[in-house]
């Protein structure tokens, strides 16, 4: 039950009076926030199209809409609050303590933030790069703000934060273009050093993903009493490593059936076979 001193006329007065006052206002402010957000949305795409356009590097091109996006909603934000009569000083003045409290609070995704700048910035590795870092090998799929995307040669997705990769060291594996794939592979000494070497050069020579235009290395690298040890290195693309380090290994061992190259035979059978 309403209480004996419940006034309804002048509570509905108060009413008509607020509406009449603050209606128009919040009216205004919701239009401005409809019409605001379709704006930003058509403008975040152009500044992508035009980015696209211009040839900007590709792992910038997500920091810079993100950037755009949050900097016209920080915009509309403001418009709104002048529009329902807040005062924009102190409206931004709370905005930047709030801020200042939240730093703190995620001082890590903060220095993560930073990293993923520097990086962008200096670009240690592109997207499409075969790096090793923090323990892990992978493909670059992505360069987030806060994270680096590595998928691995198994498939499995490995999430790095910037701000441990940006202060620690990386290896580029694939950064030059052309990479290096060394492998060691030995034979039996009764087979002969330049026996051995022919095989192995059959196999190199066509191998489909090594480059042709560079010399590849055969060397002996290690003599012992019954087996003859060879360096293997092939310059191949980046992108073609494993399949390059896969190739060579299968196709040495055909090729050695194919040629008669023995495996090293055991010391103490060759004892034998001499007494």
């Amino acid at each position: 039950m309403l209480p004996e001193n419940f006034n309804f006329d002048l509570i509905k007065a108060q009413i008509v009076a607020a509406i009449a006052q603050y209606g128009g206002k919040i009216l205004l402010a919701i239009l401005v926030l409809i019409i605001g957000r379709f704006l930003i949305s058509k403008i975040t795409h152009l500044v992508s199209q035009a980015l696209d356009k211009r040839k900007v590097d590709r792992d910038v091109q997500p920091f810079l809409n993100s950037l755009v996006n949050v900097m016209l909603n920080i915009m509309l934000l403001l418009s709104i609050a002048g529009i329902l009569g807040i005062q924009t000083t102190s409206f931004v003045a709370v905005l930047g303590a709030a801020s200042l409290a939240v730093g703190f609070a995620l001082q890590g995704s903060l220095a993560n933030f930073a990293g993923g700048v520097l990086i962008l910035i200096f670009k240690p590795y592109r997207v499409g790069d075969l790096i090793s870092a923090q323990g892990f090998t992978g493909v670059v799929e992505a360069i987030q703000i806060f994270n680096t995307i590595l998928v691995t040669v198994d498939n499995k997705t490995i999430i790095l934060p910037n701000g441990a990769l940006s202060t620690s060291p990386i290896t580029n594996i694939s950064g030059k273009g052309k990479i290096r794939v060394d492998m060691v592979f030995a034979a039996g000494s009764q087979n002969g050093v330049d026996a051995i070497r022919a095989a192995i050069r059959k196999v190199v020579d066509i191998c489909p993903t090594a480059l042709k235009n560079v010399e590849h290395d055969i060397l002996v690298t290690k003599l012992t009493e019954n087996a003859i040890f060879f360096d293997v290195r092939v310059w191949t693309p980046s992108d073609t490593f494993w399949d390059t380090y896969y190739y060579i290994n299968e196709g040495i061992s055909k090729q050695y059936a194919l040629d008669g190259i023995g495996a090293p035979q055991p010391a103490l059978l060759n004892v034998a076979l001499k007494q």
